[in-house]
């Protein structure tokens, strides 16, 4: 009897085990810093208005591929726009510099990252260049506050539903 249970806490503790190792997987795998290693690279800069919950080594995409990470983020002081630093590595040097840098969420509340849009200039960016085209985080709270304020239409008075626009002139009186 004692050897049977013995075999179920040896099982019981390798399940377990398996377990927690499955999940440090799929942490390492679902995280910022997982399947990206950067050998040499070249810093960029960009300036925005508003970075959201962006942070230290989130993912900098072109085309949805990862191309580098964000390297520092600070403040200017004179005009209060947020500069993050990104690296980006040195075989992904061929990225015009009219191209445009903005800040998108994976999924719907996922994390933030950096998104770069290619221009079309034959010239390409180089080490330290400076982001001209930018657009700041769209904040969840911002559009769901529009939502909430414009988003259902107004009824009348009344209580009846108004009546629809017909662009003939003929529109049909509320029934009573």
């Amino acid at each position: 009897m004692t050897q049977q249970r013995r075999s179920y806490q040896i099982g019981t503790g390798l399940f377990i085990l398996l377990g927690f190792a499955a999940l440090a997987y799929l942490a390492t795998q679902t995280t910022s810093v997982a399947n990206f290693s950067q050998g040499e690279s070249y810093a960029l800069k960009a300036r925005f208005t508003n970075i959201g919950q962006l942070k230290l080594r989130a993912p900098v995409k072109l085309a949805g591929v990862r191309i580098g990470s964000v390297e520092s983020i600070t403040l200017d002081p004179a005009k209060l726009d947020a500069i993050v630093r990104i690296s980006v590595d040195k075989q992904y040097a061929e990225i015009p510099d009219d191209s445009a840098a903005a800040i998108f969420t994976s999924g719907l509340l996922g994390d933030q990252y950096v998104g770069i849009q290619p221009g079309g200039s034959p010239d390409m960016m180089k080490d330290g260049d400076e982001f001209v085209l930018t657009q700041s985080s769209m904040q969840l709270e911002d559009l769901i506050g529009k939502f909430l304020v414009s988003g259902s239409p107004q009824k009348p008075a009344n209580g009846q539903d108004a009546p629809a626009d017909d662009k003939s002139g003929s529109a049909q009186p509320p029934k009573p």
